[in-house]
C-alpha cells in the first residue's frame, strides 16, 4: 500500500478521534459558514480530517482505501496529493458557494476529498465494474453520473444530513485536475469526458435557472 495513503488514512484517524473526545477541538475545526466568512479559512480544510462518529469515519476511510491505490497507481505521490487536497478544498468551496447566506451551516468529513478520487478513477477507467448497492454491478461511468444526479437531488431536497454539495464539489476537482494532469484523455475518450460532464453542467444550469 503507498504510504501517503496510509498517512492520510491514519491523519484522519487520528484527527477525528481526537474531535470524537473534544467538543471544543471539533467545534474549533469543523466548517462553520459563519466562521469561515468571519476569515477562518483554514476550516476548508480542516474539516476534511473530522468525522461526526466511527460508521462516518469507517465508511470514508473504506472507499478511499478501495479507490486510493487506482490513483496511486496512475500519477507520482504529488500528482495524487493534488486530487485529494484538491477535491477536498473544491468540495469546500463549493459548499461555502451554495450556504454561503447560511450563517449556521456546518459540515465535516473526508467526503468531498474521497468522492473526488472516486470520479477521478471512474474518469481513468470508465468501464471498471462497480457494485451498485453492493450487489449489482454496473460500469463506472454510469456509477459516476448516477452518483452525480443523485446529490443534486439531494441537494434540492435538503431532506438529510448528508453533504451533497461537497460530495458535488469533490467530484468536479477530482474532474478538473485529473483532466488538467492528463490531458491526453480529452483527445483518447471525448465522449466519456463529455458524458462524466453532463451532471456538472446540469447542477450548474439549475442554479442558475434559480431551481435548486
Amino acid at each position: 500500500m503507498n504510504s501517503i495513503i496510509i498517512a492520510i488514512i491514519a491523519i484522519n484517524v487520528i484527527v477525528s478521534f481526537k474531535g470524537f473526545g473534544d467538543s471544543s477541538f471539533f467545534r474549533k475545526y469543523e466548517f462553520h459558514i459563519g466562521s469561515v466568512r468571519a476569515g477562518e479559512q483554514i476550516r476548508m480544510l480542516t474539516s476534511g480530517f473530522l468525522h461526526v462518529d466511527i460508521p462516518h469515519l469507517a465508511f470514508n476511510m473504506f472507499t478511499f482505501y478501495i479507490f486510493a491505490p487506482i490513483i496511486a497507481n496512475n500519477f507520482n505521490d504529488l500528482m495524487f496529493l493534488y486530487i485529494y487536497f484538491g477535491s477536498l478544498i473544491s468540495g469546500s468551496l463549493l459548499t461555502y458557494y451554495f450556504h454561503k447566506d447560511e450563517y449556521y451551516y456546518r459540515a465535516v468529513g473526508a467526503s468531498g476529498a474521497v468522492t473526488g478520487i472516486i470520479y477521478s478513477a471512474i474518469l481513468l477507467y470508465p468501464d471498471m465494474e462497480l457494485l451498485l448497492f453492493f450487489a449489482i454491478p454496473i460500469p463506472g461511468y454510469i456509477f459516476g453520473i448516477g452518483y452525480l444526479l443523485y446529490s443534486i437531488y439531494g441537494m434540492k431536497a435538503k431532506s438529510d444530513n448528508i453533504g451533497h454539495t461537497a460530495h458535488f464539489g469533490g467530484a468536479i476537482g477530482g474532474y478538473l485536475i485529473t483532466l488538467a494532469i492528463k490531458r491526453e484523455l480529452i483527445f483518447e475518450n471525448t465522449q466519456m469526458v463529455v458524458l462524466l460532464a453532463i451532471p456538472i453542467l446540469i447542477l450548474f444550469y439549475l442554479h442558475k435557472n434559480n431551481k435548486l
